[in-house]
């Protein structure tokens, strides 16, 4: 399999013929607005709602959850609330969502990405119940359920019921990877004392959330609250179902996760993404979270090294390339391109730190703990912990952190399980 990978080109060329492939697989998962549509938008009649989405809310014909919902006999939308990227998708990654009127349905829209992070008492006035329809992407660090939880607190000390639509889960509801958020390491991108890689769908976690106690507010500090929450469940999803067995269509949620595939590339990438100064894992190319390069790496030193290791479930081929945009624009980098040959056996967030690993024994002076040292802060928050930084950054050798990232996954597995839907 690693000569194949070798001889590819461009991946590009497989990711259309994948995605050929999903548009003709026919639809075997209904998310929870077509089910709610089927019945008859049940929870919501008679009632001021408001909604929470983005671009990525919409049915298997690609019309928005926004639209769905204006449109109901007997749902009355009074208000929408954008996230990060804004609830038409108009906001770039970290840009601030300014509170306005969405232009199709003129329904006033209030920012929960900008100065405030959840809707305040004044944003939720007049609505009797919140419904939440976003594509996660199955990681912790991604702030679409960061925005959930804090939806959900806020509604609950207003006494406003929740609805979820769930999901996919496009990493199955399988993978369970990393520790838990430790004490002093909650932020925006850990809010939920859960692994990095979590294992279940949007309405599962909220329900998790909920019921376990997890949703603490600012950063884990306040009292757990509580919130009349109802899921709507899929029809046709299965735990070992990754996206593209869904049959639907992927709607990148954010800019940087623009195929299914991506979704699963982000765990496996975007911890090493945090630092600067170090490696490009494909932001501001066509392969974003899905390659590891630099100008000054020799790709077939470090794709030998990588193969030395014989790493379950995935392989690596050489690439060189130009970033189109970003700090490395224009420049000739090279590196290597992963592929998962056998995604039950692979271990996702290990493949940066394995990568991480194999340049260091290649390039002794490029410690990215020592490289990127304003980044060491958010390396943490992202990590939920110090001990990473503190024991992989001493020679950046898997095996010194790799008992302790695994060392919540079952106790969370049984945890967690008492709210899987499917």
């Amino acid at each position: 399999m690693k000569m194949t990978l070798r001889r590819i080109t461009a991946l590009s060329a497989g990711l259309i013929v994948g995605a050929a492939s999903t548009l003709l697989c026919a639809q075997t998962v209904k998310p929870g607005i077509e089910v709610l549509r089927e019945r008859g938008f049940e929870g919501l009649e008679g009632k001021k709602v408001g909604l929470v989405t983005n671009p990525s809310g919409v049915d298997s014909k690609l019309r928005s959850t926004i639209d769905i919902l204006h449109e109901a006999p007997g749902v009355d939308l009074v208000a929408l609330y954008g996230p990060e990227h804004g609830v038409r998708g108009d906001a770039y990654a970290g840009d601030h969502v300014s509170d306005t009127k969405d232009p199709k349905t003129g329904v006033p829209v209030y920012s929960i990405y900008g100065k405030n992070r959840e809707p305040s008492a004044e944003m939720l006035r007049g609505v009797d119940i919140m419904v939440y329809d976003i594509q996660d992407v199955g990681t912790r660090s991604y702030t679409f359920i960061s925005t959930l939880g804090l939806v959900m607190r806020a509604c609950a000390k207003q006494g406003i019921e929740v609805m979820v639509l769930d999901r996919p889960n496009p990493l199955g509801g399988k993978k369970v990877e990393g520790c838990l958020v430790e004490p002093g390491f909650h932020s925006f991108v850990s809010e939920f004392r859960i692994p990095y890689v979590y294992g279940l769908t949007v309405g599962e976690l909220a329900m998790l959330i909920n019921e376990e106690g997890l949703n603490c507010g600012e950063r884990g500090k306040d009292a757990p609250l509580k919130v009349k929450l109802t899921v709507i469940p899929m029809e046709g999803w299965e735990r070992d179902m990754t996206y593209e067995g869904t049959g639907l269509p992927w709607i990148l949620p954010s800019p940087n996760i623009p195929y299914a595939q991506s979704a699963i590339n982000y765990p496996s990438a975007g911890i090493c993404g945090e630092f600067n100064n170090y490696l490009s894992i494909g932001i501001g190319y066509t392969l974003p979270f899905e390659v590891f390069a630099a100008e000054w790496i020799d790709a077939d030193k470090l794709l030998a090294r990588l193969d030395s290791y014989n790493l379950k479930g995935v392989s690596f081929r050489t690439i060189h390339f130009k970033p189109m945009s970003g700090s490395q624009q224009g420049k000739l980098l090279h590196g290597v391109q992963y592929a998962y040959t056998d995604y039950d056996k692979a271990y996702l967030t290990m493949t940066q730190f394995y990568v991480m690993q194999a340049v260091y024994e290649l390039y002794p002076d490029k410690n990215p703990f020592e490289l990127s040292t304003n980044r060491t802060n958010m390396f943490d928050i992202v990590c939920g912990t110090d001990y990473v930084r503190i024991n992989f950054g001493k020679r950046l050798k898997v095996e010194d952190i790799e008992a302790y990232w695994s060392k919540d996954v079952e106790n969370f597995r049984k945890l967690s399980s008492k709210y899987y839907l499917y």
